[in-house]
């Protein structure tokens, strides 16, 4: 049978179209959002987060990209809550439609922005230490929650400096109130008693009164869980101003925000899965990566930062696990896949959590670190167990 000539140009056009359709679309960039707090609470720690997003999708496409693709970023402010976060998610994953989102924000933004990632079905990578048990098919988490944090300060101020009253400060939204519902039960189940336990607005400023509340229960510990960024700058400078001198744990302080509180961190407690003095080869890696890139611009890579860098390579191995940009399939994937990098080995496998080493440290003067005990694979407990 003679094929007509009109009908063999088709298919040979056909063939072709297809062929550079493929073509287009394997040189199309991966486009990844970044949802942050350049202003509000977090802007404090943002810079931090951007830059070492910018280091990851450096590296990565210095490697070969994803798939063969390079990545790029689309980085957006969610002003640090609720309102901003919809917009920034709204642009990134309807606008921009962005294969991923990896981003570290404060509970009431990343509250706000699940039900535009469910909508979208869109792969999201939380990165922010944050009160726990948030769960959604399309989300995993590769910071530390309560389960993880909490005992190495209060353990350490009940057994070492045998505080046994706990006064705790707040802001008044999910991470604060979370947090301190956990550190109380966790206190209260070891024997210890907390005497107090007061909220500011997530905007709030003013810890006069609750500082006079603190004083007048004649706590033997304070332990607080604030937004971050300006509202741990504001309670440590009128606690010190207070003349207030009793064991201080931050259940929000990163590194980063020490340093730029300066003596006013002096003597402050944290528990942190990551502090720039770890002394692993893949952290000094990361530190001098990090140095070279961004030279005297460097903004201290910290617990907010770091777990942003390394969720890059987390979605590139789901990525190239699967071999195709599938979001169904690389969602699964990331329970399967890990990364050896600053903090150690990770891996979401925990209903969607991730078993993570944790450190108590003390901040010294001017802002360094001196890590006091080190805790490994500290297991999430049980966060997201109706999600496979």
């Amino acid at each position: 049978m003679i094929t007509p000539f009109p009908s063999l140009l088709r298919h040979g056009l056909i063939a072709v179209v297809a062929a550079f359709s493929l073509q287009a679309q394997a040189a199309d960039p991966i486009r990844i959002g970044v949802a942050v707090g350049l202003s509000g609470a977090n802007s404090v720690v943002a810079p931090a987060v951007v830059q070492s997003s910018q280091l990851a999708v450096e590296e990565i496409n210095a490697s070969g990209g994803i798939l063969g693709r390079k990545v790029e970023l689309e980085i957006v402010d969610d002003a640090s809550g609720a309102v901003g976060a919809q917009k920034a998610f709204d642009t990134l994953v309807f606008q921009k439609k962005v294969d991923a989102i990896i981003a570290m924000e404060t509970s009431a933004a990343r509250n706000a922005a699940l039900p535009i990632i469910s909508r979208g079905k869109v792969p999201y990578i939380y990165t922010s230490f944050y009160e726990g048990r948030s769960c959604n098919p399309w989300m995993y988490v590769n910071a530390w929650v309560p389960e993880q944090q909490v005992a190495p300060i209060v353990n350490y101020f009940g057994t070492t400096l045998k505080a046994r009253n706990f006064f705790l400060v707040g802001n008044d939204y999910a991470f604060g109130r979370g947090m301190l519902d956990f550190t109380k039960k966790y206190i209260e189940k070891n024997g210890g008693k907390v005497v107090g336990e007061e909220y500011l607005p997530i905007d709030g400023s003013d810890w006069t009164p609750v500082l006079s509340k603190i004083r007048a229960a004649k706590a033997d510990a304070l332990i607080s869980a604030t937004a971050g960024g300006a509202p741990n700058v504001s309670l440590a400078k009128q606690l010190q101003g207070s003349g207030l001198n009793l064991p201080y744990g931050n259940l929000a302080i990163d590194e980063a925000t020490a340093k730029n509180m300066g003596d006013v961190a002096t003597g402050m407690y944290m528990s942190a899965s990551y502090l720039t003095t770890i002394g692993t080869p893949e952290n000094q890696k990361f530190i001098a990566a990090m140095k070279k890139k961004f030279g005297a611009d460097l903004k201290t890579p910290n617990e907010l930062s770091e777990p942003q860098y390394e969720a890059f390579y987390l979605y590139k191995a789901a990525a190239e696990k699967v071999g195709a940009m599938d979001k169904e399939k690389i969602i699964k994937a990331l329970a399967e896949v890990s990364y050896t990098g600053p903090r150690g080995e990770v891996r979401m496998d925990k209903s969607r959590h991730a078993p993570l080493s944790m450190r108590l440290a003390q901040i010294q003067t001017g802002g360094t670190i001196k890590i006091l005990q080190t805790f490994q694979g500290v297991d999430p407990g049980t966060q997201c167990p109706d999600l496979k």
